[in-house]
């Protein structure tokens, strides 16, 4: 199931990204190459070319490439768990996500219990009838070519989520901005940012089973490469309350993160998966939308987490705090794994746009719920956008 979240209005968090590249073995021709903005001037030594501040930087977080790339970054003391928005690093190690990792990657979510929603408020709609999930129609890439899958690193493993391929209004056609929920980016409350960030558009592009996948190539399961986030952003809210039970975080549970390819050089990601979804931070109220689907990677059971699949229906409200926005709800019995999905309706303008992502759901698997993109998803996606207009 989805996971469970809920947080108090604040403005959204600037998340700086220090964005780096480290090879995973300790070749001769290993190189760390800066995206970050660039300073007056340059040092390195070899072929390491990092902003003159940056080398500073890392030791106040107490990060050493070398290390890291060898296997520092598993260690999650909490102590040392980078946890604000100003924190995330997320260095390239070229080859740690081997076919095998990604395949067997678990789902963090966690359902919501009936005793973690609220009274009726007046604003939650009765709950809606489970709607089935379907496979989408293979290939995926020509059905949906924006979905795919989110992986990362957490302290109980290796993980993965779902994730849309959006617009970026700096780079019109060559978007590198994806979608998700603020779970598969930082644990919330307590916790931290997740390392080894990266999104695989198309993902099992032909639909493959589990067992078909055992000795799958990484082009199989990762056909239009593999991108790595070099810029993460979710709300304040999220980072300050997100909680992995009980709702809490759950109506700003979004995030956004720029990408670049693990090998550089070449197209966007819009420009490599041939399109990307605009959105909707206006989109009509719960009654005037006749129906959302829903996309995502479903991988507790009976689902296995390799086959993307969806759901349509017409959307309700579900409140879990008088003071936080509703949130959307629909029939849906995708489980966890699916958290991050977008959720596409007819925007403000009459044509398709994201207007929500999977976050919670319950233990039975017969709804899923995302927040209302306001305001403060609105100031995510635009400072994003904003920091690499210019690159």
């Amino acid at each position: 199931m989805p996971s469970t979240r809920r947080p108090a209005l604040a403005v959204a968090a600037v998340t700086a990204v220090l964005a780096l590249t480290a090879t995973a073995c300790g070749s001769s021709d290993d190189t760390t190459e800066s995206k970050a903005p660039a300073s007056s001037g340059q040092q390195g030594t070899g072929d390491i070319k990092l902003p003159d501040d940056l080398n500073d930087r890392l030791k106040n977080l107490g990060v050493d490439l070398d290390e890291w790339k060898n296997g520092a970054w598993n260690k999650w003391n909490k102590d040392d768990w980078l946890r604000e928005a100003g924190d995330f690093i997320n260095p390239i190690i070229k080859g740690l996500w081997k076919p095998d990792r990604m395949r067997d990657a678990q789902e963090p979510d966690k359902p919501v219990d009936d005793g973690d929603i609220a009274d009726d408020q007046g604003v939650t709609d009765p709950d809606p009838k489970p709607v089935t999930a379907k496979e989408v129609a293979r290939p995926y890439s020509a059905k949906v070519p924006y979905a795919g899958k989110v992986f990362f690193d957490s302290p109980e493993g290796s993980m993965v989520c779902s994730a849309t391929v959006v617009k970026d209004p700096a780079h019109p056609g060559k978007s590198n901005m994806v979608w998700t929920a603020g779970h598969c980016v930082h644990a919330g409350k307590g916790g931290g940012w997740y390392k080894n960030l990266m999104f695989v558009p198309s993902y099992n592009d032909a639909g493959k089973s589990a067992a078909d996948l055992k000795n799958a190539t990484k082009e199989e399961l990762a056909p239009k490469g593999v991108w790595w986030a070099d810029w993460a952003q979710t709300s304040s809210q999220w980072i300050d309350n997100g909680a992995a039970v009980g709702g809490k975080g759950a109506p700003y549970d979004f995030a956004v993160i720029h990408v670049k390819p693990e090998n550089s050089g070449g197209k966007s990601l819009e420009e490599t998966v041939g399109g990307a979804l605009p959105v909707d931070f206006n989109a009509p109220a719960v009654k005037s939308i006749n129906d959302i689907t829903a996309t995502g990677y479903p991988a507790a059971p009976p689902f296995d987490g390799q086959k993307m699949n969806q759901c349509a229906d017409k959307p309700g409200r579900l409140s879990l705090d008088a003071k936080q926005p509703t949130m959307y709800r629909i029939g849906c019995t995708m489980t966890a794994g699916s958290s991050g999905g977008g959720w596409v309706a007819k925007g403000s303008d009459g044509k398709p746009a994201l207007v929500s992502n999977t976050s919670i759901g319950p233990s039975n698997a017969t709804w899923l719920a995302g927040p209302h993109l306001g305001p403060e998803a609105k100031g995510v996606y635009n400072a994003v956008s904003k920091k690499f207009a210019n690159q």
